[in-house]
């Protein structure tokens, strides 16, 4: 494997790792990611103790500098996800 799993290798993985077809695995998958999407769209926090928490953050308007010629541009406010590392997930990283 390459240093970033695709959506194609994870449904693989997770289809092994859970011995159900790619089929199902992607089925979870898609449904795990509609249910984050729709819970983070209501600010809805979500936490899966030891593994990850991930909530909606609101990024403030700020000026920030075009790369190519230097010159300030404005950014406009927006909604990010805020992932975090649980302890678990950290310590079995390192």
């Amino acid at each position: 494997m390459s240093n970033v799993m695709n959506k194609n290798e994870l449904v693989e993985a997770v289809a092994k790792e859970a011995g159900h077809s790619k089929a199902d695995a992607e089925r979870a998958l898609d449904a795990f990611r509609t249910v984050v999407t729709k819970a983070l769209k209501k600010g809805t926090k979500i936490s899966m103790v030891g593994f990850v928490t991930i909530e909606k953050k609101k990024r403030a308007a700020r000026t920030g500098r075009n790369p190519q010629t230097g010159k300030p541009i404005k950014v406009a406010a927006k909604n990010v996800a805020k992932f975090k590392a649980g302890k678990a997930l950290a310590d079995a990283m390192n």
